[in-house]
């Protein structure tokens, strides 16, 4: 019996099923075959431009991968036999989105590249914020104190120090 049988390239019979109709399905693993011209187009992302959000990110199509698996829930026999879901993984990140929404792989692809690229601005963001912040911590741990505060911190540790004077033990004299 022929190793590969059926209509596609994810249909192959299970070596423990030989002799069945049984088919076990392998996972289509592909970089995200886009051009920067198709990116403009609204075939992609009708909500904002994804291109020249990824220009802007510093994001090139090489540096996604895209896998198609079949997807689960509400669709019907569509998401049963169809490679629906898409993940599409951001490689030097290591971030990755799962979308399995609609019985269309076009329109579930089309989410997975918004959602993915908004996860990115987001993580970026989150790290300027960080460096921001700590920054501007190492800046007031490193200035110096106004006057009138040195002034008020000497008052006040001068009182603590009279406090201490008086619990001092009395010599008998």
């Amino acid at each position: 019996m022929p190793e590969n049988i059926g209509r596609g390239w994810n249909d192959r019979q299970s070596r423990s099923d030989r002799g069945r109709q049984r088919h076990e399905t392998t996972r289509k693993i592909r970089p995200l075959n886009l051009n920067f011209l198709d990116l403009d187009s609204s075939v992609l992302s009708p909500f904002q431009d994804a291109a020249s959000r990824m220009r802007r990110l510093g994001l090139r199509p090489d540096e996604f991968e895209e896998v198609f698996s079949r997807s689960s829930g509400p669709g019907g026999q569509n998401v049963n036999k169809v490679s629906t879901a898409v993940t599409l993984v951001h490689r030097p990140s290591r971030i990755s989105v799962t979308v399995q929404e609609t019985r269309s792989q076009y329109r579930n692809r089309q989410l997975a590249v918004n959602r993915l690229i908004s996860l990115i601005e987001e993580t970026r963001r989150k790290q300027v914020a960080e460096r921001r912040a700590a920054s501007e911590q190492e800046r007031r741990r490193n200035s110096r104190r106004p006057r009138a505060l040195r002034r008020e911190i000497r008052k006040s540790k001068e009182r603590r120090a009279e406090i201490k004077q008086s619990r001092a033990k009395i010599s008998p004299e």
